[in-house]
């Protein structure tokens, strides 16, 4: 880089794309679709294959363009090393096996999202995987639960749907004690907001699909790092073969351009938005960090640069309140994503936690009546507008 430390802002535009070799002269990046790469020298392409010297020999493995992307997450996160996956889920699910084995323990917390939470429920058992998810707000009860050991501390802030906040610091401290590998999940948060890597976090991982793509056209996933970790998912998933499309990849670079800017955008309206629900009479509460009222606003306030464009809240009544409020809204897709330039919102019963039961939702505090709001880039204004009347 010309400058020797870049802001974020400038990282999101150039990072990874230093070098243009045999691009032509393009100044995109071009979208290498070819399946594999051809060489002469059979010593120089057996080295490539060794990883003595730099090159692609099969798509499944590396690819040019989906370099660039890993290249710039990479630096955006502050990481040794990062590798990228087809979806989120893929890349959540394929650093766990990576890591663990019969016989480990893990340590997480009840609010992760319900695939997440699905892992840790249902697949990791099966594989004679404990698992131990802890009220998600009790730093001390998961401190205790990490003394008595575990291979894998996994932590989601802010939580996907209630938008709770964990102190990353503090429990990555106790997870080195015990010799486990912390993994954040940074989705909401980006890296515009939030750097784990730099709180003490081994491992971070992005459902690219979301705020980093951010124009909700591609699905991917992204795991930044320490080199042997991220070295080690990458081998899995090379065999595993959940490998990121070169048309996604190229998607989220072009989404990583404005990421700053977008991100910029939806903080600030995302606290309008939250200041304005929470004291409309029809909202019972506002799950937002930003808000001085909310449990963990304080932590936030640390780790956080800005708060993010996430939030949610849950009215009055009943399922029936969520049925007559949400097809009134004209500035927002009801639909099950977050994070692009477009509003969202749905019920988690339909998005974040369609996998578990009504009965699983309310014992992770989840009601009902919730309600999932991503704020996108429109003006603010007309977004308050469209909630008030559809709260009418």
């Amino acid at each position: 880089m010309a400058k020797e430390n870049p802001k974020i802002g400038t990282l999101s535009v150039w990072a990874g794309e230093e070098k243009k070799d045999g691009w032509q002269r393009a100044t995109q990046v071009p979208v290498v679709h070819s399946v594999s790469y051809g060489y002469d020298d059979m010593d120089y392409w057996y080295d490539v294959a060794l990883g003595k010297e730099t090159g692609h020999i099969y798509s499944r493995n590396t690819n040019p363009t989906v370099d660039v992307f890993e290249e710039k997450m990479r630096q955006l996160e502050g990481a040794e090393a990062a590798t990228s996956f087809s979806t989120g889920m893929a890349a959540i699910s394929n650093t766990l096996y990576s890591l663990l084995q019969p016989g480990d323990r893990v340590v997480s917390i009840k609010d992760t999202y319900g695939g997440t939470n699905e892992i840790f429920t249902r697949f990791l058992p099966r594989l004679n995987i404990d698992v131990q998810l802890c009220p998600t707000t009790d730093h001390e009860l998961i401190e205790a639960e990490v003394a008595k050991g575990c291979t894998v501390l996994y932590l989601e802030t802010p939580t996907n749907p209630t938008l709770k906040v964990v102190d990353i610091a503090r429990l990555t401290k106790a997870g080195h004690a015990v010799g486990a590998t912390v993994i954040v999940d940074n989705t909401f948060s980006t890296p515009i907001n939030t750097n784990p890597l730099a709180l003490g976090a081994d491992l971070v991982i992005h459902s690219a699909t979301k705020y980093l793509g951010g124009h909700a056209d591609a699905l991917g996933g992204v795991l930044c790092g320490a080199k042997k970790l991220v070295n080690g998912a990458f081998a899995y998933r090379e065999i595993n073969g959940a490998t990121l499309h070169p048309m996604a990849a190229y998607l989220m670079i072009r989404g990583l351009k404005t990421l700053a800017l977008r991100i910029e955008r939806q903080n600030v309206s995302a606290m309008k938005i939250a200041q304005f629900l929470k004291g409309h009479p029809k909202v019972e509460d506002v799950f937002y960090p930003g808000l001085e009222t909310h449990e963990n606003h304080e932590i936030a306030k640390k780790q956080m640069r800005d708060f993010g464009g996430m939030m949610s809240f849950f009215l009055k009544g009943d399922f029936d309140a969520v049925r007559a409020f949400l097809p009134r809204l004209r500035y927002a897709h009801i639909a099950a994503n977050l994070g692009p330039v477009e509003t969202v919102a749905g019920p988690p019963r339909t998005t974040s936690h369609v996998e578990v039961s009504p009965e699983q939702r309310a014992a992770m505090g989840i009601p009902e009546s919730l309600i999932r709001y991503s704020v996108g880039i429109e003006d603010v204004e007309d977004l308050i507008a469209d909630l008030e009347q559809a709260l009418q």
